[in-house]
């Protein structure tokens, strides 16, 4: 399949012309062939107009980004994906399970088994965001414990997060069924506590770094603000790098756009290629591939 310039910039262009959007940058690549599209500008009240190299934030696409890095670790045999996690998560072992997903709290039976790699790395490890059981105990605690984001409460520290996630019982046996978010917040946790550092070190050490990804991280340098998009006049005023504690969890990768601790602020990759490095070995991806089939 080629790619059609002309076919790409018409859908693109319908969509900024509408006004949803005040510009986008796109790339496309297709076996040898890598088309790249910029339309529009940074801010829906206009100022530069969208580059290449604009610095975008990355919301739910930083998911990938997170299982890679424990791919590295399976890489590398420091984890395998039928260990079980509570030799580096405690706060784990000896998992309740509530009876039905409306029962309280402390009607729970014991896990039938303990929560594995594979469990996390799948988002099957027994506990997520549900939205359509909200009014239930468990999504209420969810809630009130502050283990999603919940604007402007900043999220707490890797440990401290870690202990409230602790108190709840899980909503479904583990690797019963997928579930969102959380498992990608508890993967950052994981890959800090195996690889004994920070998750912000770990994959700008282990993914970026090695990949060229020169603009990917949870920071934007006060030199590079001008480089970053503004997606609504909203958010005009997160135009300032707000420096906050070192981020640990996966969570630093959320979608809402309003500065508060662990938030990525650059996260471009243009220079990461196909023909580039590897950081993950053939094997390793192809565990991957049949793990999420599975």
């Amino acid at each position: 399949m080629s790619v059609e310039p002309s076919r790409v910039r018409e859908v693109l262009a319908r969509h900024v012309d509408s006004g949803k959007i005040p510009g986008v940058v796109a790339l496309i690549s297709t076996g040898d062939e890598t088309y790249v599209e910029t339309l529009g500008t940074m801010r829906h009240d206009g100022g530069l107009p969208m580059r290449r190299d604009t610095i975008f934030r990355m919301a739910s696409t930083s998911k990938p980004v997170s299982v890679a890095a424990a791919m590295v670790l399976l890489d590398e045999c420091r984890l395998r994906l039928d260990d079980t996690v509570e030799q580096w998560l405690p706060e784990l072992a000896d998992r309740q399970v509530l009876r039905q997903i409306d029962s309280p709290l402390d009607d729970t039976v014991p896990a039938k088994r303990p929560i594995t790699v594979r469990d996390v790395l799948t988002s099957t490890f027994g506990l997520g965001m549900d939205m359509t059981v909200i009014g239930t105990p468990i999504m209420g605690a969810v809630f009130e414990q502050g283990i999603t984001p919940n604007l402007p409460v900043p999220m707490p520290e890797q440990d401290e997060w870690m202990r409230r996630l602790g108190t709840l019982p899980l909503m479904y046996q583990p690797g019963e069924r997928w579930q969102y978010q959380i498992s990608s917040d508890l993967l950052g946790v994981l890959v800090s506590r195996v690889s004994g550092q920070s998750f912000e070190a770990f994959l700008r050490e282990r993914i970026f770094e090695p990949l060229g990804m020169k603009d990917t991280g949870f920071w934007v340098p006060g030199d590079q603000i001008a480089a970053t998009t503004r997606p609504s006049a909203s958010s005009a005023g997160t135009a300032e790098p707000v420096r906050r504690p070192t981020p640990t969890r996966a969570t630093s990768w959320s979608e809402s756009c309003s500065p508060r601790s662990a938030r990525p602020r650059r996260t471009r990759s243009s220079s990461c290629t196909t023909s580039g490095p590897r950081c993950i070995s053939q094997s390793t991806e192809a565990q991957r591939r049949t793990t999420r089939r599975a």
